[in-house]
């Protein structure tokens, strides 16, 4: 080496850290350090400076303050080849550092811990380490920056074979995941305050903030040709499937993961024990019933044909019984559910192809409800749809008055008919979902798809409509297959012509007044 270099190392994190800095010591880099780091590095055997025989300066305010300092961000910020930026660093004697490990206070794991108060997570964040990590990324012609414990051997292994010397592409690969890293970090804290300081929360902010760590490389997306990643958003309170288990199984894989939040959102909308079967985000089986067994019986039997090759959604831990039941079902394709007991495991596993992924507690609701969706050149967002029809919501608009058990059907219906992609139709009975028609440009084609699934199961059966029909037809169509009610939000200038052909045959008609549109 024809000089001695120096670097400064900061870290929360220890892995590797003793590892690493022997090899920088060996390459001819002088250690900087602070505190607990420090420690460990001189406990280690190794020689260090503190950085406050750098700044002259001791660590103050309980470590809040330690190295922001000239001292140290001269160092970072001056640049090489600035001619008047060497001679000021000169005049104030400040040297030059050219390179900088550094990993923050660990706040992601604070704020996730039982019982933590909010001024235990306010002390978990960082401010020097932040500060350095972006000076050194802004300044990567002259200063290294290692934000990752993953990338330490690369970095000694280039040292080791490049005599010392580091390549302007490491340096501006590592620059690039230093903005990264703390972009993701601001998010961390950006939400849980927004969580914890604002009464409301913070959905529609003007700023849109999105915090996700990736969990894993896809083999691909919708089809081989395109690449695929999964990103687990930070901070979510309820049942989801970033922080799922995937307890057996292969990997999942890009439709699998849509299909299963697509299940996992209809049996979160059933205080009853209910189990979905989809296929293509739509619900191909869906019943509730008294035990979670007779419902998935149920779901099952809505559909057998579709049910094949299916995603299903249970609400319920699934223990023994309903397991065997399972496993007598040709080809699920995964399952999700809150919980399973040891003895299901061990049966279903025996099908061992087959997914399990355990979500927790389906009862927490998060309070950050929001949908987003990407479009071409930005982002849309909104609440998700949890509007809930109560009874004395509905609005009777024909002759035939539905009973008490009418009404309890056609709220289930309705339920079932929020998770179809519009426009949207489903015939259900019993508590079960017997067809569904979605997907299609016109309404009537999916009263038609529906009703044609259906059979003769649709005599008597209860009709569920995402949206007003925008003419008589569909009605018309439903009453000529035997169906008893419909449940649809009105909001027509054709309604009376929907009314009318109702009570042509003698159909019970309720207005929701709420449109569930689910594109």
């Amino acid at each position: 080496m024809d000089k001695i270099k120096r670097a400064i190392i900061s870290v929360s994190d220890k892995t590797g850290i003793v590892e690493l800095a022997r090899g920088l010591t060996k390459a001819g880099y002088q250690i900087i350090s602070t505190g607990g780091t420090a420690r460990t590095l001189q406990e280690a055997g190794l020689e260090v400076t503190l950085i406050s025989e750098i700044t002259g300066f001791p660590e103050i305010l309980e470590g809040r303050v330690k190295t922001l300092h000239p001292a140290i961000f001269g160092g970072l910020l001056a640049r090489s080849d600035n001619p008047e930026h060497q001679q000021q660093i000169k005049e104030q004697h400040i040297l030059p550092i050219e390179l900088v490990v550094v990993n923050l206070y660990p706040f992601e794991e604070t704020v996730a811990k039982e019982g933590v108060d909010i001024a235990e997570a306010i002390e978990n964040i960082d401010i020097g380490g932040p500060s350095l990590l972006r000076a050194s990324a802004k300044n990567y012609q002259d200063v290294t920056v290692i934000v990752d414990p993953a990338d330490y051997p690369a970095l000694l292994e280039e040292l080791q074979n490049s005599d010392g010397h580091i390549s302007l592409a490491t340096k501006k690969k590592l620059a690039v995941k230093v903005f990264q890293y703390t972009s993701y970090y601001d998010s961390l804290i950006y939400n849980y305050l927004a969580r914890n300081m604002l009464p409301d929360g913070d959905t529609f902010s003007d700023y849109l903030v999105l915090g996700a760590k990736r969990a894993g490389t896809l083999r691909y997306g919708e089809n081989p040709h395109q690449k695929a990643a999964f990103y687990r958003e930070n901070m979510v309170e309820e049942a989801n499937l970033g922080d799922a288990h995937l307890l057996s199984g292969k990997d999942l894989s890009y439709n699998n993961l849509v299909d299963l939040n697509a299940a996992l959102g209809i049996i979160k909308e059933f205080d009853e024990p209910a189990v979905t079967f989809i296929k293509h985000t739509n619900p191909c089986g869906l019943a509730i019933a008294d035990s979670i067994e007779a419902a998935y019986e149920k779901a099952y039997q809505g559909d057998p044909l579709s049910a094949y090759g299916s995603i299903i959604g249970i609400n319920r831990r699934v223990e023994e019984k309903l397991a065997q039941i399972i496993n007598k079902t040709p080809f699920v394709e995964a399952i999700v559910a809150p919980s399973y007991s040891e003895s299901a495991l061990s049966i279903l596993k025996e099908k061992g192809n087959r997914r399990l992924i355990e979500v927790g507690n389906l009862q927490v609701q998060d309070r950050y409800v929001r949908e987003l969706k990407s479009i071409s050149g930005g982002f849309l967002m909104q609440e998700r749809d949890l509007n809930s029809i109560s009874p004395d919501d509905l609005v009777v608009v024909t002759e035939k008055k539905p009973d008490n058990d009418d009404i309890v059907e056609l709220l289930l219906a309705w339920k079932m008919v929020k998770h179809v992609k519009s426009n949207a139709i489903v015939l259900s009975s019993n508590k079960q979902l017997l067809s569904a028609g979605g997907g299609q440009m016109s309404r009537v084609d999916s009263v038609q798809i529906a009703v044609q699934k259906a059979g003769e199961r649709s005599k008597g059966s209860y009709l569920a409509s995402d949206a007003f029909f925008p003419f008589s037809d569909g009605v018309e169509l439903a009453g000529k297959a035997g169906v008893k009610a419909i449940i649809q939000p009105g909001g027509s200038k054709r309604d009376a012509e929907a009314i009318a052909a109702a009570d042509k045959f003698g159909l019970i008609m309720v207005f929701t007044g709420c449109r569930s549109f689910k594109h």
